[in-house]
């Protein structure tokens, strides 16, 4: 395990909400700030109830002001570019502030912020193709249908990616017209306010990207806001589904991206040292507390011995240490109780029969809350470690024999928001890329994300697109203008 001098350097302690912009009064309940690499408290973050009515108030009258609301779409889009511009310029800041939020290394951090201005000109470019499309109905009539934004959005995002997913909701929200909320957790708020913040810089109105400090009382109360228009959130099966009703009682729009128990098929002809670098990464990836982690990885049984040497060997060879070390590869989990819970899910597999081929324990380390990368074999599918999701640094190996066998297990679970697949078969890769059930399905690669393509899952992994085109549709309402050129007909008439 590395260890550096090197962490971030904590900003300012104390951190508040973000209305109309300017910070709203230090008030409410002052949460610590604690670095996962140290356990250490740098910081306060202040959740007030009060702060959802005084931000969604501000995102209402940007959304009906001329400043916002009565921009062409040109000039929207020329605002999205500078925004993209301004988080490049301050590229070290945020990913010192997001990787003291949930520990990721900062060469992962810094690679996040870096590919987000593309986020923000991918869709300054879709801005400028909204347009109001025009039908002719009959020799008298004539319809303009109409996009329209939606008005003021909610967008929940959760500890691991506050900035990069809070910006795959912002980017395409804004492309679209809307205002937006932004609510990260209390415990991952600084990256947030400041993409507020330096909105603001870039020169977009004040009120026009606001962000809450908040819980699960703030969340709700922003899902129940009658001034709020959609919810868009990022998070749990279980939270998904609590906002869905909420969303769903007060008849809004709601796109989620909830959980991931994403599977990795490795079938016999697969070039095995591909498979098993992205296996690699596709599992322990930010200690792999990420949504799309592949940490089902089912291996065809002629290689299953092959490939589960070959990746403990890997897996062993990452190094786990200071964030702010270049040499790391894994970081420390976000908390306190990330870790226990990561190591109740290794412990009760192993008491159940499964044997951890590398990991499988906490390193020999003072403070913070860390864990060593994981590999279980042995493992059944019954066993919660392979049906939950862990959101930690630990991978399932199992074999499989057929390909039907490999698409049951694959589409066991309830989850259905990515897979890997690897293969030399074109046809083998084509075939099963139809019978995977989840919403993107990786074909030798894995966790190739890209702004141009859609992104989200199937059954209980979501509802609604991220990424692409897809995804401002999402923020868009449609209204369809209907005139008469001629003399309209009386059917009452005599």
């Amino acid at each position: 395990m590395t260890r550096a001098d090197s962490r971030p350097t904590p900003p300012a302690p104390v951190w508040t909400s973000y209305a109309g912009g300017r910070r709203t009064p230090a008030a409410g309940t002052a949460v610590p700030l604690v670095d996962p690499a140290t356990g250490e408290t740098w910081g306060t973050a202040h959740q007030d109830p009060a702060a959802v009515d005084t931000a969604v108030a501000a995102a209402r009258t940007a959304l009906l002001a001329p400043s916002w609301g009565g921009l062409p779409q040109h000039a929207r889009a020329d605002l999205l570019h500078r925004l993209g511009d301004v988080l490049a310029d301050h590229r070290d800041e945020l990913a010192a502030l997001e990787t003291l939020a949930n520990g990721k290394p900062l060469t992962a951090t810094r690679a996040e912020v870096s590919a987000l201005a593309r986020w923000y000109r991918y869709y300054a470019g879709v801005a400028e193709t909204l347009e109001d499309r025009a039908r002719t109905l009959s020799a008298t009539a004539h319809a303009v249908v109409r996009q329209e934004p939606l008005g003021v959005v909610a967008a929940l995002t959760p500890f691991n990616g506050a900035l990069s997913l809070g910006s795959w909701k912002l980017a395409p929200a804004l492309a679209a017209g809307n205002t937006v909320v932004l609510k990260p957790p209390p415990q991952a708020p600084a990256s947030s306010v400041r993409l507020a913040e330096l909105a603001l810089v870039a020169g977009l109105p004040p009120g026009v990207v606001n962000t809450v400090i908040g819980g699960a009382e703030e969340a709700r109360l922003l899902t129940d806001h009658p001034d709020v228009a959609m919810v868009t959130f990022t998070g749990s099966t279980a939270v998904a589904r609590e906002i869905g009703a909420r969303a769903a009682a007060g008849m809004k729009r709601y796109v989620c991206e909830a959980g991931g128990k994403s599977a990795h098929l490795v079938f016999a002809d697969a070039d095995l040292d591909a498979a098993v670098t992205a296996a690699r990464q596709g599992a322990f990836s930010a200690a792999g507390q990420t949504c799309v982690a592949g940490s089902r990885i089912l291996v065809q049984a002629e290689v299953y011995d092959a490939f589960l040497e070959r990746f403990a060997e890997a897996v062993d060879a990452l190094r786990v240490g200071d964030p702010g070390d270049p040499r790391t590869h894994v970081g420390p989990l976000a908390s306190a109780a990330a870790l226990a819970r990561v190591e109740g899910y290794v412990d009760d597999a192993v008491r159940d029969g499964a044997r951890a081929v590398t990991g499988g324990r906490r390193p020999d380390a003072e403070g913070g809350f860390w864990y060593l990368p994981t590999v279980l074999a042995g493992v059944r599918t019954g066993m919660a470690v392979c049906r939950e999701e862990v959101f930690g640094p630990v991978a399932t190996v199992q074999p499989f024999t057929t390909e039907e066998e490999a698409v049951a297990l694959a589409n066991s679970l309830e989850y259905g928001l990515a897979a890997g697949l690897w293969t030399r078969d074109g046809a083998r890769a084509h075939r099963l890329a139809g019978r995977l059930d989840a919403g993107v399905v990786w074909v030798n690669t894995y966790r190739l994300l890209h702004w141009s393509v859609p992104f989200g899952g199937h059954k209980q992994s979501g509802i609604g697109r991220e990424n692409g085109v897809e995804a401002v549709h999402e923020f868009l309402q449609t209204k369809s203008v209907v005139t008469e050129h001629g003399t309209p007909v009386d059917p009452f008439g005599d």
